[in-house]
This record gives C-alpha cells, sequence and structure tokens, in this order.
C-alpha cells in the first residue's frame, strides 16, 4: 500500500480509500472472482472502510467465512475451520482497513464463496456478504508467453501469470546465460524471466526451452526457435572467414 494514495495495488485490481474523508456507508473493495492454479498459492486483496467513529487503532477483530464457516481470523476465538487451518491467513493490517488474505495449496473444493467480517469495538459489527469472492481453481497451468530478439547477442523472455507474489514462480532454460526475472502488475502478477547470451552456430535453428515451476508442484514449459537473421549471419561468416585467413592477428586480439 502506497500510504501517500491510500492506494493498494494488487495485481489487476486497484484497491482506493481516502483515509482523510468520512464515508456514511460501509464499503470493501475485492475482486468478485481469482482464476488460480491447483495446489498453489493466492493473495485475495480486500480493503473496506466504514461510518468512521474513532476508534482508529483499537485490535479490530476479523474473519472470512465461507458460509458459517470461519476460513481465515486474526483473532484466536475465532477458530478456523480445520479444512483451512494451517493454510489461511489474514496478511493485511485490519486496523488499517486492509483486509487481504492467503490461501495456500488451493484446492479445488476452495471454491467460495468467500466474504468478509469485521468488528470495531466499542461500536458495531459488519458482515460484507453481498461482496464476495470466488476462486476459479482449475489444474493445468496455461504455456508462458515467449520472445525472442537476435542480434550479436539473444536475448529471450519468459512470461507467466500467477496470483501468489509471496511465492513466485521459478525458471529454467534449456541454455546457459545470464538472467535476470521481474515482476509487474497485470492480469494478477506478470512475472518475466530473461535470458541473454551469445550464440554460437550450433544454437541456430534449434528449440530454446523455458521450464516454470509453480509452488514445486506444478509445472509448464514454452519453446521457441532460435533463428539466424541473415546480417548476423554475414557477421559470423565474415569472423570465421578472418579467423582463418589472419589466425595470427585473431590470436593476438583474443589475448
Amino acid at each position: 500500500m502506497d500510504d501517500s494514495t491510500g492506494m493498494l495495488t494488487t495485481g489487476s485490481w486497484v484497491l482506493a480509500a481516502d483515509t482523510r474523508s468520512v464515508t456514511l456507508k460501509w464499503l470493501i473493495s475485492v475482486p468478485p472472482i481469482i482464476s488460480v492454479l491447483e495446489s498453489t498459492c493466492v493473495v485475495i486483496p480486500c480493503m473496506y472502510d466504514y461510518p468512521k467513529r474513532g476508534h482508529l487503532w483499537e485490535k479490530r477483530p476479523a474473519y472470512w467465512r465461507r458460509g458459517d464457516e470461519i476460513v481465515a481470523s486474526n483473532d484466536p476465538k475465532f477458530k478456523v475451520v480445520q479444512e483451512y487451518n494451517g493454510r489461511s491467513a489474514i496478511t493485511g493490517t485490519i486496523e488499517r482497513s486492509i483486509c487481504t488474505w492467503q490461501l495456500d495449496d488451493v484446492r479445488e473444493t476452495d471454491s467460495g464463496p468467500f466474504y468478509f467480517t469485521i468488528e470495531i469495538p466499542k461500536f458495531t459489527k459488519f458482515v460484507f456478504s453481498k461482496d464476495t469472492v470466488a476462486l476459479n481453481v482449475f489444474r493445468v497451468p496455461e504455456p508462458p508467453v515467449m520472445t525472442i530478439e537476435v542480434s550479436n547477442k539473444v536475448t529471450a523472455t519468459c512470461t507467466v501469470t500467477h496470483v501468489c507474489p509471496t511465492s513466485p514462480p521459478k525458471f529454467s532454460w534449456s541454455h546457459p546465460g545470464m538472467t535476470e526475472t521481474s515482476t509487474k502488475l497485470g492480469n494478477g502478477w506478470l512475472t518475466t524471466s530473461t535470458l541473454t547470451f551469445t550464440p554460437e552456430e550450433a544454437d541456430f535453428n534449434k528449440p530454446l526451452n523455458c521450464k516454470v515451476n509453480f509452488n514445486d508442484k506444478k509445472t509448464t514449459e514454452g519453446k521457441i526457435v532460435l533463428t539466424q537473421v541473415e546480417e548476423f549471419k554475414h557477421l559470423r561468416i565474415l569472423f570465421i572467414v578472418g579467423v582463418h585467413l589472419f589466425p595470427s592477428l585473431f590470436t593476438t586480439l583474443v589475448r
């Protein structure tokens, strides 16, 4: 959250709360549905607001429900059902109106819908039963989106979308080189691995593979063929010919 703007940015969802104004209604901002890969984790973004009467920093008991069952809580007096015990937690700061929660090891039965309840001491309790979140749980991960640029160096990217920034996917490539991983907000979180290397003649017209591991439980793979561009091909030929004609000069240059 950016404290200067009162914005909570989570994936494609931007949840806003103007902390300087006084609302006259109970409000909550949650995504209505999130697609999540089975066996991985999901962070469900959430912000709420209420008719303020002070009590801004008092401890606020809060919990998420599925029907009558409590699936996540920030207070021991609210017992989480066995099905969610140990794999569900409220990660947001409730006293700052952030009600985000995380669910690990997602199962097909975790479809929801889920809703949030807050208790504000000396004030009231409110149930956001009309603002629910559902999970669309799928079994097979989508293949990554790949790009490649070829000049004197090869730069390849491998991108996947996920919904759990606390446990980002891991990447591995079929070719050695320098790698860099970055994440940005999009439709969920977009994590990209970038591979850079200097190609050899034998690298061309062969697939370059990128393997993605989600939570050490699910994998997907993509490939792209490394095609030799004419400009680079000519440079390679001239370089090879130059080495053949002037071996002593080449030896001097590379020392």
